[in-house]
C-alpha cells in the first residue's frame, strides 16, 4: 500500500522592490508634478499680465485677442502722410505727432491704446494731427526717422513733435516709450500736456 505524502505548499516570496524598480515611477511623478507646476505658472503669470494691460477701446475688442490692431501701414507713404498731417495742422493750428513704430511691437499697441483714453483722446484730438509711420522689423523707413532725430535703435514706439511749420521740436532720443507696458497712462498724458500747442 501506498502511503501518501502530503506536500506543504510553500508560500510565494512576495517580490522585492528596489530602489530600481521605482525610478521610473518617481520620474514619471516628477514629470507629471513639474508640468502641473509650470502650466499653472504659466497661466498665472499671463493671467496677471493680461489684467495688468489697459482696457481696449470698443473697436479693438472686436478683434480677436491673438490679432495685434493695425496701427501703421506698411504701404503708405510716410513723406506723403507727414506732408498731409503737416497741412492740416497748418490749417488747424495743431503740432504733428509722429509715431514710429509697427503693430508687432506690444509697446506700441499698449502706446496707441493709452492714445485712445480720456484725458489723453481729448488732448491729442485738440492739439496734435498724429502720423504712424510703420519702421517694418526695424528695417524700414529708417531714414525718415533719421530726418526727425529719432534713433530707431533706441527702441519703438518713438516719438517726435513737429510744429505746423515741420521743425523739430521735440525728437525722442533714448527710448522713453520703448518699455510702454510697464509705464501708466499717465506718462502719456504728462507728454502730451508738456508738447500740445
Amino acid at each position: 500500500m501506498m502511503q501518501r505524502t502530503r506536500y506543504s505548499r510553500k508560500p510565494k516570496p512576495e517580490p522585492k522592490t528596489t530602489p530600481m524598480a521605482l525610478g521610473p515611477l518617481f520620474g514619471l511623478a516628477a514629470v507629471c508634478l513639474l508640468g502641473m507646476v509650470s502650466m499653472y505658472l504659466w497661466t498665472s503669470r499671463h493671467a496677471t499680465a493680461s489684467s495688468s494691460l489697459p482696457a481696449a477701446p470698443a473697436s479693438a475688442q472686436a478683434a480677436p485677442a491673438s490679432a495685434p490692431m493695425r496701427i501703421y501701414s506698411e504701404t503708405a507713404s510716410p513723406a506723403a502722410d507727414i506732408a498731409a498731417g503737416l497741412a492740416q495742422a497748418k490749417r488747424e493750428h495743431k503740432r504733428v505727432l509722429l509715431d514710429f513704430g509697427g503693430d508687432w511691437c506690444g509697446d506700441c499697441q499698449v502706446l496707441d491704446l493709452y492714445f485712445h483714453q480720456a484725458p489723453n483722446a481729448d488732448l491729442l484730438q485738440k492739439n496734435f494731427v498724429l502720423v504712424h509711420v510703420w519702421i517694418g522689423h526695424m528695417d524700414a523707413n529708417l531714414d525718415v526717422a533719421a530726418r526727425y532725430g529719432v534713433p530707431i535703435a533706441k527702441g519703438v514706439p518713438a516719438l517726435a513733435v513737429l510744429g505746423p511749420d515741420g521743425k523739430v521740436l521735440y525728437a525722442q532720443a533714448t527710448g522713453q516709450f520703448s518699455d510702454m507696458r510697464h509705464m501708466e497712462p499717465a506718462s502719456v498724458t504728462e507728454f502730451l500736456d508738456k508738447w500740445k500747442s
